[in-house]
């Protein structure tokens, strides 16, 4: 072989490592972390900060690169080409297109892709330079190409500036979902992140509790009686009402009865709960709970009252409610051990679940990772209710989203207990 065949191939060669540059710069920067290297830019990491502004400009980045790289190729196969046509003669075209193809594809292609997925924010870390100059030079080339492919889309009847983009809330959701299928993340950890996503879409009346499991006290009764029903209970804080339920004038603290009680001796009857009852606090039930959230935190307060449209009290909203929207179920030292997997549920041998009708939906979906609708029903009460289009009697049983629903007790027109049996055909 006389020496420019020698220069060719060496060219070939050479054209085939930038190749391998292109294709493994590509799949780097659109594999790299973005939180990672916005972290790192923030710590003051100069290429992180250049990595994170070329993956903002995925268009121009892309573009530059695969102009580069289709380049590169073309003229790679064009000199692979014109080699072995000078050795083998017109068959050399046949020779250089399977030699080719399969250099492109295992040393321009699997190959480096393989490499940048196995370390990519390393190998964006430090293509990110080179390939900011290229993206530079090709400029004029791509924002060219990118307005005449925009034009051609258009032609279509497709708008490019519409382009359906993921929200950081799903996006942060399905990683975790991910890597929670993967072992990576374990379920609570996920229900955890998972409740603070889903934050944003609740409402107070989502986390409140009915005002049909409210304890309230009656100020009208004897101030012995009132004592002893706070001493009793396991709450702190207990809504007060005069005559009629509806009619709440006030919020009692457990601690303010007994500093009462200290100042007069132990004598409950001489403690007037009037005085030291607090003002209530009244909140829409349309309130999102992110900004329920934000104003306990600004008044220092822990617990306020719901009320519908109408100015009816429809229950009661506390901080350790929103709170167990993230964490879970929140057990303190008076409430009633249980060992089932939520309180309130009782597995059956059958693989039935006993369960108390008031318990929420969405607490349900978390313990057990069903997917029982809630759009239109908050609780297990609400959603037979709706799938029965009734108000059904005991003994009557449903069937819905996948399950079974057998009403157990009712009391008055409410439903109490419910035996729900998941579905093996799962057929609604």
């Amino acid at each position: 072989m006389s020496v420019t065949l020698w220069l060719t191939v060496l060219a070939i060669v050479l054209l085939l490592a930038v190749s391998f540059f292109f294709s493994g710069s590509e799949t780097a920067l659109t594999a790299a972390s973005r939180a990672r290297m916005h972290q790192m830019a923030r710590n003051g990491d100069k290429r992180a900060g250049l990595v994170e502004k070329l993956t903002s400009e995925k268009e121009r980045l892309i573009g530059a690169i695969l102009l580069g790289n289709n380049v590169v190729n073309i003229l790679a196969s064009t000199l692979a080409a014109s080699v072995l046509i000078q050795v083998f003669g017109e068959a050399g075209i046949a020779y250089a297109t399977v030699a080719m193809t399969a250099a492109v594809v295992v040393f321009s292609e699997v190959l480096p892709k393989t490499l940048a997925l196995i370390r990519p924010d390393s190998f964006a870390l430090v293509v990110s330079p080179v390939i900011r100059v290229i993206v530079v030079i090709f400029s004029p080339v791509t924002l060219t190409v990118q307005a005449l492919v925009n034009a051609i889309l258009r032609m279509c009847g497709l708008d490019p500036d519409k382009a359906v983009a993921i929200s950081g809330h799903d996006e942060i959701r399905g990683t975790v979902d991910f890597l929670h299928s993967e072992g990576e993340v374990v379920k609570h950890d996920r229900d955890m992140l998972g409740g603070i996503l889903d934050l944003k879409d609740l409402s107070v009346s989502d986390v409140m509790v009915h005002r049909t499991q409210m304890m309230t006290l009656d100020v009208t009764k004897p101030a012995d009686e009132l004592v002893n029903e706070v001493l009793e209970s396991a709450y702190t804080r207990i809504p007060v009402y005069e005559t009629d339920a509806e009619n709440i004038i006030g919020v009692i603290h457990a601690k303010d009865v007994l500093r009462a009680l200290a100042k007069t001796k132990g004598d409950a009857s001489a403690v007037n709960l009037r005085e030291i009852m607090a003002k209530p606090w009244f909140v829409p039930e349309s309130t999102p709970v992110e900004t329920q959230l934000a104003a306990f935190l600004k008044r220092h307060q822990h617990m306020a009252l719901v009320l519908d449209e109408y100015g009816v009290v429809e229950g009661l909203v506390t901080l350790e409610d929103i709170i167990e929207e993230i964490v879970g179920d929140i057990s303190d030292e008076h409430d009633q051990p249980d060992d089932e997997a939520m309180h309130g549920v009782k597995r059956q041998p059958d693989g039935s679940y006993l369960m108390d009708a008031g318990i929420p939906i969405r607490d349900i979906n978390r313990a057990f990772d069903w997917n029982l609708p809630d759009e239109d029903a908050n609780t297990i009460a609400g959603l037979v209710i709706n799938a029965a289009k009734i108000i059904p009697s005991p003994g009557q049983i449903f069937r819905a989203h996948g399950f079974e629903f057998k009403v157990i007790a009712r009391e008055r027109q409410r439903i109490t207990r419910v035996k729900l049996t998941p579905r093996k055909d799962a057929e609604d």
